[in-house]
């Protein structure tokens, strides 16, 4: 019974999300750590993997959005912001760090109401 809940559209791509927003900040705060190594390339989520997910997620393909990773790429195409070939740019990657944030606290704020509205279901108690 609680599987049946848990495998529900809504939650299967809440945790989905919650994994990408984690992997993203990961690449995000990799840059920031590099900002000043000379020749480092940025890193971020693939670009196109929203649309992949949005595709799955309309074919209600729950078992592939289960196994689908979040690739993280090097941003080769972005131009240098230095000499040296760095394209680190910390006002770009902070505000990117703060919108994944954001992200990651709504969907951490979902998945908990998720948890508790079948806690209080089961328990009956608020």
């Amino acid at each position: 019974m609680i599987d049946q809940i848990l495998e529900r559209e809504n939650y299967v791509l809440a945790k989905k999300l919650l994994d990408v927003s984690h992997a993203r900040h990961q690449a995000l705060a990799g840059n920031l750590a590099n900002a000043e190594t000379p020749g480092f390339k940025r890193s971020d989520i693939k670009a196109d993997f929203a649309q992949e997910l949005q595709k799955l997620a309309s074919g209600n393909d729950l078992a592939s959005i289960s196994k689908l990773e979040a690739p993280v790429e090097v941003d080769l195409n972005s131009p240098s912001v230095r000499p040296d070939g760095n394209n680190v740019q910390l006002d770009a990657e902070l505000l990117k760090m703060n919108q994944n944030s954001m992200q990651f606290e709504f969907l951490a704020q979902y998945a908990s109401n998720s948890l508790n509205r079948i806690k209080t279901a089961i328990t009956g108690q608020v």
